[in-house]
């Protein structure tokens, strides 16, 4: 696949087919994804993949303390800005919005709302669950390189033919999964990341989220 076309193509699934994926090819995803640049080549990124009776084990620990959500046992940073400013607010409302309404959910209906909210914690059904960590020493450049890491994985995941989900609401059950997984207190939990063959007719995946038109965002100066 073009990576024009692996851009293109790439959407937050949040719907999966049970399919398996081999491990052959969740290893060459993210064995060509360290590829992706970091400054000094420090290469930040832990990755720990789970499938199988692995993955249903950690799903079934959240799921049995329903009680707790939203917030599970508590983000251990902010997802967004506690004051997040516009437009960025707005563009967050409107996005989430189009997400609840292709599926019927009202705002007013909070048990629906959490409902498909605890669907990040089964990684929306895909067959493999990634969990991406960081070394807690690294600063903001460094988890800039993790991002770029994870976009690559992503992208290389379209070349497959699969789809992902990058799930940052997994910070709600950091502790869960440093016991689960034996991560080392060194290490912070940034986010999850579902990865499998995306369900065509679900009515989830078939919308998009909009994009900002270039003069938006970008300034040029000095072209002839």
């Amino acid at each position: 696949m073009d990576v024009r076309d692996a851009v293109a193509s790439r959407y937050s699934c949040r719907a999966f087919l049970p399919t398996p994926v081999p491990e052959a090819i969740v290893r060459d995803i993210l064995a060509a994804a360290a590829r992706a640049p970091s400054g000094g080549n420090v290469q930040p990124w832990c990755v720990h993949a789970l499938a199988g009776k692995k993955l249903e084990a950690l799903k079934a620990l959240v799921r049995a303390r329903p009680e707790l959500l939203p917030r599970g046992e508590g983000a251990e940073y902010d997802i967004y800005p506690r004051d997040l400013k516009e437009p960025y607010e707005t563009r967050r409302r409107q996005v989430g919005a189009a997400l609840y309404q292709s599926i019927g959910v009202t705002r007013e209906d909070r048990t629906g709302r959490y409902r498909q909210y605890a669907r990040n914690f089964e990684f929306f059904g895909a067959p493999v669950g990634l969990l991406l960590s960081i070394n807690r020493s690294m600063g903001p450049p460094q988890w800039s390189d993790l991002g770029g890491y994870i976009q690559t994985v992503m992208l290389l995941a379209r070349g497959h033919g699969l789809h992902t989900c990058g799930q940052e609401a997994w910070t709600h059950w950091h502790k869960t999964v440093y016991s689960f997984l034996h991560i080392s207190p060194e290490y912070i939990l940034f986010c999850g990341l579902a990865l499998g063959h995306a369900d065509p007719d679900a009515p989830i995946n078939k919308w998009r989220a909009p994009r900002e038109p270039l003069q938006n965002f970008a300034t040029f100066s000095g072209f002839e």
